[in-house]
């Protein structure tokens, strides 16, 4: 009866230890599920910020521009390839270098790539839609204008100013709603090409394409409901190009602000193309028709 007991107790201990186990993991996990979000709303927070510059080619390109370094962040390690050129333009610019470890380099920007360099800037500096005309006007062309409406991912739309910088675009116009920003991974993502393309940042884009109408520039709206195709277009002309949302396209009420629709062909079995390489092809067919 004693062994049986004993057994019962031992057999009474194991079931708590097994129980307490099984919260203890459960604990555990709930805590690596909180840090693993905190983690990634800090990162998202990175990405957001509008005062740092990641990477080395973003690095290069913000050097090269009129916009202010604070503070020139570089890896202690052995400096070797485009880092060399970095230091060279900031110690030109006589910008204040900080030598630090990779792990200060990681905190600053949460994990993402920096390749050994960060720059602290001051935020940018959005153009007004005036300006983006006077700069068409100043170069002694007819306006090319991208306007996007409401553009959400930052990595779009850095895609689609790098783009828009290739072809001769004098500005972009984005809403101040519901649109991504000028931000850390959009400097990345257009490899620096943000330092040579005005933005504008409105608070009603139906309101400014008026406006640009009015001044005798036609605006035209990529979407695939379109009766005309891009390359039979002459963008010869001023003109305006809306590329819209990543999922819902252009708004209705935009849409009917444009003076026409245009597609691009496909003949795949997927009817969409992302946001940025639209409007890639677009503003090749723009370029395209004014190298005739």
């Amino acid at each position: 009866m004693e062994g049986k007991t004993k057994e019962m107790n031992a057999k009474g201990k194991f079931d708590k230890f097994e129980k307490n186990k099984g919260r203890s993991e459960l604990k555990n996990n709930d805590f690596t599920k909180i840090k693993n979000k905190d983690r990634k709303e800090a990162r998202n927070e990175i990405q957001e910020r509008e005062d740092i510059v990641i990477g080395r080619n973003a690095v290069i390109e913000t050097l090269k521009g009129e916009r202010t370094i604070e503070t020139l962040y570089i890896s202690n390690s052995k400096l070797e390839g485009s880092i060399k050129t970095i230091v060279s333009l900031a110690k030109e610019k006589r910008i204040l270098i900080k030598e630090v470890d990779k792990r200060k380099l990681d905190s600053m920007c949460e994990g993402e790539a920096h390749q050994g360099v960060i720059a602290k800037i001051t935020p940018y500096r959005y153009s007004e839609v005036s300006d983006i005309l006077a700069f068409a006007k100043e170069k002694g062309e007819s306006p090319f204008i991208v306007i996007l409406d409401e553009i959400e991912d930052p990595h779009n739309l850095g895609s689609i100013v790098r783009t828009a910088e290739l072809f001769g675009v004098h500005g972009i116009i984005i809403p101040k709603r519901r649109s991504a920003s000028v931000s850390t991974t959009v400097y990345k993502s257009s490899v620096g090409a943000i330092e040579h393309v005005k933005i504008a940042k409105v608070t009603n884009i139906n309101t400014v394409i008026e406006e640009l109408k009015e001044k005798g520039i036609w605006v035209y709206g990529a979407d695939i409901r379109a009766d005309e195709y891009s390359y039979q277009v002459d963008f010869s002309g001023p003109c305006a190009v809306i590329i819209g949302n990543e999922g819902r396209g252009i708004s209705k009420l935009t849409v009917q602000k444009c003076d026409k629709l245009i597609k691009i062909p496909m003949v795949g079995k997927i009817n969409s193309l992302n946001a940025s390489v639209a409007g890639g092809i677009i503003m090749y067919e723009v370029l395209k028709g004014r190298l005739k």
